[in-house]
């Protein structure tokens, strides 16, 4: 439900003659990239990183193939395994200790939005498939997971397309998980990337064309949207992409977004939300990135590549071969842009 101070403000911010200019970005170099997918045109979507934390070399990442399936990589980037499936969008996990736990937004039935889970059989770095579920009507489109601190309950959020955004309860106790819908939320146009944050539990979603907005995660709470940047051309260039966080102490750190119009990743410090700076990915051996859409971002040693931390993001154009993911060292990012 949107403020109308936000809506105010970027009427106003229409109303200008002038264009904007993206303020200008250092570019960071990937370290390394994914095998492409199978699939050709718009297909590669959006990662999940599993750390390891025993062997931090053996961390995988997971990719949706938006036309074929889900991929499991290495951190050199070489496909371990593929399991098919029609159509999935954005993905997300949690490790929840005894097991690893992916979901994926189903857009296979356009008129009925599902989500579908997954168990990543570590050892063997393969996803196992636990079923599609109905959420509500409506096409699928972004999916981010939260684990409630107080219980360990665990809850999805489903981004529909025209921007309302359902919450599920996933239950796991049984011999098959049980999904329900507990309440929905919306925003005013075409929305996708979202995250939470496990600390605070508060939901970020990107609305495409206009900002991002925060919520209250707890099912209980009111469905109010409160909106904290705005797509203004400069720090943040329309579409608002993915989203990913680099926790750090209680309530700080940051929310990265992908800046998809100017092939950029804007940084917001947390937990006041104010713009911290901007990257691109490229400059290296590795071709960069353009036109991202979904990003992650898993802090702690994950190899010798990536001590501080390892950031994922979709190349929406990897010519002369299909979409693929790069993936970058978060010290090299902090470096670029001189975070502590």
């Amino acid at each position: 439900m949107r403020a109308l101070p936000f809506a105010a403000l970027l009427l106003a911010g229409c109303a200008t003659t002038s264009t904007p200019v993206a303020v200008e970005a250092p570019t960071v170099a990937a370290t390394a990239e994914t095998d492409p997918v199978d699939t050709a045109a718009d297909a590669a979507d959006d990662p999940a990183i599993w750390r390891n934390a025993a062997d931090p070399a053996k961390s995988l990442v997971i990719g949706t193939d938006k036309k074929a399936g889900i991929h499991v990589y290495s951190l050199t980037g070489k496909r371990l395994s593929f399991t098919p499936a029609a159509r999935l969008n954005n993905v997300d996990l949690r490790d929840l200790g005894t097991r690893v736990i992916a979901a994926a937004s189903d857009r296979a039935d356009i008129a009925t939005a599902h989500i579908s889970l997954f168990t990543l059989d570590t050892a063997a770095a393969k996803l196992v498939p636990l079923g599609r579920f109905p959420v509500g009507p409506g096409e699928a489109y972004g999916m981010c997971l939260w684990t409630r601190a107080r219980d360990h309950a665990l809850f999805g959020f489903i981004v529909l397309k025209d921007g309302r955004i359902d919450q599920v309860a996933i239950d796991l106790s049984g011999a098959s998980p049980k999904v329900t819908t507990v309440r929905s939320m919306k925003l005013g146009t075409q929305s996708e990337g979202c995250v939470v944050d496990d600390r605070t539990g508060l939901l970020y979603v990107a609305e495409e064309d206009v900002g991002l907005w925060r919520f209250d995660a707890d099912p209980s709470a009111p469905v109010t949207a409160t909106p904290i940047a705005k797509v203004d051309g400069k720090t943040l260039v329309a579409d608002a992409e993915g989203l990913a966080l680099a926790p750090s102490g209680r309530n700080g750190g940051y929310l990265v977004v992908s800046s998809q119009g100017d092939n950029a990743y804007t940084l917001y410090s947390l937990p006041g939300v104010t713009y911290a700076g901007r990257f691109q990915i490229g400059g290296g051996a590795i071709d960069g990135t353009s036109d991202t859409d979904g990003i992650e971002l898993m802090l702690g040693n994950s190899g010798a590549a990536y001590p501080q931390g390892l950031f994922v993001a979709q190349d929406g154009d990897n010519a002369p071969a299909t979409q693929n993911f790069k993936y970058v060292s978060w010290a090299g990012v902090k470096r670029a842009l001189k975070l502590r």
